[in-house]
């Protein structure tokens, strides 16, 4: 299942944030991003229309965003096996599944600044 909240906000722009869509599509070929995510959470709303967009400009391809939706108790595919306990969060993994970084709802900066820059320390 889909997250609608992940269909990228037509309104955020990427020159804005170049360097963080700069590393994103840098890496677009070497990790997998798993948000786990509720169309009904107000955190959610707010913080993954852009973060949809920020992988849309960077080129990331469909098949390397796994979008995986879960309901009001926060139940869903991968929640016990990845710990989840807040949405949004964003897991980055290697092709072989290895944990990269992950975006957990309360950092302090949009998901696509956050993870641009984990992703530079990481790999």
């Amino acid at each position: 299942m889909s997250l609608e909240t992940m269909q990228p906000n037509p309104t955020w722009d990427a020159a804005s944030y170049e360097d963080a869509v700069d590393t994103l599509e840098a890496h677009a070929d070497e990790v997998v991003y798993k948000v786990w995510g509720g169309d009904w959470c107000k955190d959610c709303r707010k913080l993954l229309p852009d973060f949809g967009a920020a992988l849309d400009a960077a080129g990331v391809p469909d098949d390397r965003i796994e979008e995986i939706a879960v309901d009001q108790d926060k139940q869903g595919s991968g929640v016990d096996e990845y710990g989840i306990e807040y949405i949004p969060t964003i897991v980055v993994e290697t092709d072989d599944g290895e944990e990269v970084t992950r975006f957990v709802e309360d950092e302090n900066v949009p998901p696509a600044i956050w993870l641009a820059d984990q992703l530079e320390r990481e790999l």
